[in-house]
């Protein structure tokens, strides 16, 4: 079996990858890291550099990988030291939200382009991202966020649209949407004070969460977003 884990040095990346460890000791496992290699470097990984919104990356990245038996883009983008979700309309600005669209659309359009060939195969593989239900345009009922909302909802599309071309082309192909919920990481740590703890999941609880899904789904099932809890989401 063979895994990439794309973002393998953030905070649910690196819980992926210990579960993968765990689960499929056989496996041949690769991870991403963006710019610095991470301290802690789990055994038996592949660490490849590369920065997944930039096409040239994903695809000299294609070319240093074989084949692949699962796919999961982890990678992501909320805020920065400068910025942080926009409250209102009137914080909005050119920059954040293109900001928010390189870090959380394109990464899922780069990958499908280049590695549409290592997932095709005769038995089941494995096309998964990381979006959010903040993402679902038809679950909004209280604005706000609109660059990341945007960009999650974008990705949802993008997610949605390969599924179709791939049922064609990559029939054992299942491509899905993945919405983790509030992760204790340093993604969500600025907004972690109004969540209840009952909803504030550890990034292992997260990874196993995932894996439940993964390992239920049918290429049939393709083309459809997941909540952490197995409930299918409204796009």
């Amino acid at each position: 079996m063979k895994i990439l884990i794309i973002g393998g040095s953030g905070g649910i990346g690196k819980a992926i990858l210990r579960h993968v460890i765990a689960t499929f000791p056989e496996a041949r496992i690769y991870a991403t890291y963006r710019s610095t290699l991470p301290e802690e470097r789990l055994a038996d990984i592949t660490w490849l550099k590369a920065n997944a919104s930039l096409d040239a990356d994903v695809r000299q990245l294609a070319e240093k990988v074989a084949n692949l038996d699962l796919l999961i883009n982890a990678a992501g983008f909320l805020h920065d030291a400068t910025n942080k979700p926009e409250k209102t309309i009137n914080e909005f600005t050119p920059e954040f939200f293109n900001q928010n669209l390189s870090s959380n659309t394109l990464p899922t359009l780069l990958l499908a382009k280049y590695f549409s060939t290592h997932l095709k195969a005769k038995h089941q593989t494995y096309f998964v991202s990381l979006s959010a239900r903040i993402g679902s345009i038809e679950d909004n009922k209280i604005g706000g966020w609109i660059s990341y909302r945007c960009s999650k909802a974008a990705l949802n599309m993008a997610v949605k649209t390969i599924s179709i071309e791939w049922k064609f082309k990559l029939p054992n192909c299942c491509v899905f949407a993945f919405h983790p919920g509030t992760t204790d990481t340093k993604l969500s740590q600025p907004f972690q004070k109004s969540v209840p703890p009952s909803k504030l999941f550890t990034a292992e609880y997260v990874s196993q969460q995932l894996f439940n899904i993964i390992s239920n789904v049918k290429p049939s099932d393709t083309g459809k977003f997941y909540s952490f809890n197995g409930e299918e989401l409204p796009w």
